[in-house]
């Protein structure tokens, strides 16, 4: 989907702005790929996040803490939760990204988000297999991760039977 269709997408299937927070996690430090898909200048062409009409987007650039990460997603009834993460030594990375769902578990709000990784090495496998709902590597757009998530939202939505909750937001339908 066209970032205009994302936005009219989101406004006939969820009937308000869905709450994106994203961020390189843990010790990484890197931004380049969290920008690309959440500054509203893009990466090649490609409008990120901040651009979209019916989107609000939160960066919260580099080395945040997976508890700090969490507090802002409740303080801003985070829909979907995008995180960065390079390959790092000794599989840092993995550590973290498994560390973030455990804790959103324990938190009981694994189920109350769309959570998605990236990073240059991140697979849709790996990604699933630790946890998340997808994983995007390189080559992916702002397009590509805002139309999964809002898929992901209506499907979660229906499977609910519209009772479904993303954070304490109330959704239409």
């Amino acid at each position: 989907m066209t970032m205009d269709e994302i936005n009219d997408y989101i406004s006939q299937n969820i009937g308000r702005k869905i709450v994106v927070i994203g961020a390189s996690t843990g010790t990484d430090a890197h931004t380049v790929g969290i920008d690309a898909i959440m500054n509203m200048k893009g990466y090649a062409g490609h409008y990120g996040l901040e651009r979209y009409e019916m989107i609000e987007a939160h960066n919260l650039g580099s080395q945040v803490t997976n508890e700090e990460f969490i507090e802002k997603a409740r303080e801003l009834n985070a829909d979907i939760l995008l995180v960065s993460q390079t390959v790092t030594q000794k599989d840092i990375h993995v550590q973290n990204l498994t560390e973030l769902v455990e804790l959103l578990e324990a938190e009981s709000l694994r189920d109350k988000v769309v959570l998605i990784c990236g990073g240059p090495r991140i697979t849709r496998e790996l990604a699933k297999e630790l946890g998340y709902d997808a994983g995007f590597g390189a080559g992916k757009y702002a397009e590509d991760v805002a139309a999964f998530a809002v898929k992901e939202i209506v499907r979660k939505l229906k499977m609910e039977n519209g009772k479904w909750k993303i954070m304490e937001h109330q959704t239409q339908g």
